[in-house]
């Protein structure tokens, strides 16, 4: 069966594992295609079905998009702008923003993320996995002071906590750039998944003021 008619075939009967499931993949002009696994999750393109649904957060207030970011018409200024889920991009620009002397690992120039994030938010994403098999994590991040995440398959925790390392640095003399400091945090948990459609949510468990860029899930290949 092909991967759209296994997507079709799953949202027909809008369940997952017996259990109703009312989101849907995010799709636009730039993004037309379910994510796919192995391959990178963009953590902004999370789930449609808004608040409770695809994602939690803890107030409805795009803190990024139309706020920090001014609602210009622009897509990277204004993505997702209605939803609660806080989203900006890397700026590359003079004096430094996201291209700051500071970085651990220098992210890519407009790289959409999800930031301002407090413990006890969430957000899904339904993904199509081309092969079953384990898989190894890897995510693109700041956390200005440390945290901790996890990631849950079908609803069913995978990785348990993961420790965020701290991309704090003494050194920067501009305070608000501590929430610019990329890094890559590279096999932080394997997680098995199954061929076909299924749910990643990714949980802010504790200390939040992190951003997430995206994850990378490569398979392991037995030897």
């Amino acid at each position: 069966m092909s991967r759209t008619l296994v997507v079709l075939a799953f949202f027909s009967c809008n369940c997952l594992y017996g259990q109703r499931y009312l989101g849907k993949p995010f799709k636009d002009s730039l993004h037309p295609d379910i994510q796919t696994i192995p391959g990178r999750l963009q953590c902004a393109l999370y789930d449609l079905g808004g608040e409770g649904i695809a994602y939690h957060d803890s107030d409805s207030i795009n803190q990024g998009s139309g706020k920090l970011n001014p609602a210009d018409g622009t897509y990277l200024n204004e993505f997702r702008i209605k939803e609660g889920v806080d989203i900006s991009y890397t700026k590359f620009r003079d004096p430094p923003i996201d291209n700051n002397a500071y970085n651990l690992v220098v992210p890519p120039k407009d790289q959409l993320y999800v930031g301002w994030t407090s413990p006890g938010e969430w957000i899904k994403y339904t993904v199509f996995v081309k092969e079953t098999g384990t898989y190894t994590l890897g995510m693109m991040y700041t956390a200005s002071q440390g945290g901790k995440i996890s990631i849950s398959v079908n609803d069913i925790e995978a990785t348990g906590l993961v420790d965020m390392p701290s991309t704090y640095v003494k050194d920067d003399p501009i305070h608000w750039r501590q929430w610019h400091h990329w890094n890559y945090l590279k096999d932080f948990a394997k997680v098995k998944l199954d061929k076909g459609i299924q749910i990643i949510t990714l949980y802010t468990r504790e200390t939040g003021q992190m951003n997430y860029g995206y994850i990378d899930f490569t398979l392991v290949k037995e030897k």
